[in-house]
């Protein structure tokens, strides 16, 4: 009989992103097996994950809102609900399986498998457990963690250290530096910044690059800046008739920047790590400091101590941002050094090692 497996979880790309690299890699594994997603009704899973090819129950739920109380109040009544929905999914698909890849949908899937007997597996992409995984980590039977230090967090006997799964476009990606540079219009015998906030931008770079725009120019430097659409406008209108500029919300093609990147400016997400570390590249974090326990920080921290990258924090961005980004451009044994050490923390088939090992335990 085929397995049939549920993958749960969503609310970001840092979560979606990996879960689908993770349902391919099964796909191609073992192709007969059956894959059904559950994500959280009104977040980015249930657009995202059919654009895949993958079928999607939603969930009636929502996590604890930490800057109202008062929102609060219906979260008893929507944990009871998605329990409920979860019983329904899980008596029609019959799973033989259940991963969670963090969010709000993957708690109430894998408890509920837990306590029916089913093999549950989590993916944590953060060096910082979040309070869900590590309630859930207790009866799982394996976790998929990022980093090493994840004791902390999960039962020893249970870590794999398999990395984070980077989506194939960057991983297999064979676009030159001319070519990349070429893609934006910019010169190829200039030095290129990219500066990156994730999807929706980052409110801190964007000031710090918008306030110290004419510092690019007087370095000789150029810079590709991707804006997130909150900011996209703003930015044109600065950017406008400087030739060393290309700035637009969102880039479709990653491979392109960071293969016409000398060094990149990041928030510091796990998945943006994880394409980092694979495209090595000199990095500047700064990192997002109202993520969840702060993860951001200790993910970044986790790079700055193997000297694998250097990090400013947000509130020091307009400030210190642009003239740390010049003095590390000017510096080529430091950006030789970086490089060197974020290579060593690549990992390009992270999909194929969770794949692998979940297939072999419920296969048994």
């Amino acid at each position: 009989m085929s397995n049939r497996i549920i993958i749960a979880g969503g609310g970001t790309g840092g979560h979606i992103f990996p879960a689908i690299a993770i349902a391919n890699a099964i796909k191609k594994m073992e192709p007969q097996t059956e894959i059904l997603f559950v994500g959280a009704r009104g977040k980015m899973e249930m657009e995202k994950v059919p654009q895949a090819g993958y079928k999607i129950e939603g969930l009636d739920i929502a996590g604890f809102n930490r800057s109202s109380l008062i929102k609060n109040i219906g979260l008893p009544f929507k944990l009871v609900k998605s329990f409920l929905q979860v019983k329904k999914i899980f008596t029609a698909f019959k799973p033989t399986a259940a991963i969670g890849v963090g969010g709000y949908s993957s708690f109430p899937v894998l408890r509920y498998a837990q306590s029916k007997g089913i093999p549950t597996f989590i993916h944590e992409s953060n060096s910082f457990a979040g309070k869900s995984n590590i309630l859930l980590g207790k009866k799982a039977t394996r976790i998929f963690v990022a980093t090493d230090g994840m004791e902390n967090f999960f039962p020893a006997g249970k870590i794999i250290i398999s990395g984070n799964p980077v989506r194939s476009s960057i991983t297999q990606a064979t676009v030159s530096r001319e070519e990349g540079i070429k893609f934006f219009g910019l010169d190829t015998a200039k030095k290129t910044v990219f500066a990156v906030g994730g999807s929706l931008g980052a409110k801190s770079i964007n000031e710090a690059i918008a306030k110290h725009i004419d510092a690019f120019a007087k370095n000789d430097l150029q810079l590709i800046w991707q804006t997130g659409k909150t900011y996209a406008e703003q930015a044109r209108t600065i950017a406008k008739g400087l030739p060393n500029v290309w700035v637009n919300d969102f880039i479709n093609q990653m491979e392109n920047a960071y293969a016409a990147a000398d060094m990149v400016i990041s928030r510091a997400g796990a998945m943006a790590i994880a394409e980092l570390c694979v495209v090595q590249k000199p990095v500047l974090f700064v990192p997002f400091p109202f993520a969840a326990e702060d993860h951001q920080t200790v993910n970044a921290m986790n790079l700055v101590r193997k000297n694998a990258g250097i990090m400013i924090k947000d509130n020091e961005a307009a400030e210190k941002l642009v003239n740390t980004v010049v003095a590390l451009i000017k510096d080529q044994h430091k950006q030789d050094e970086l490089k060197q050490n974020i290579k060593a923390l690549a990992i390009k088939d992270a999909d194929i090692r969770v794949a692998g090992e979940v297939l072999k335990l419920i296969s048994k």
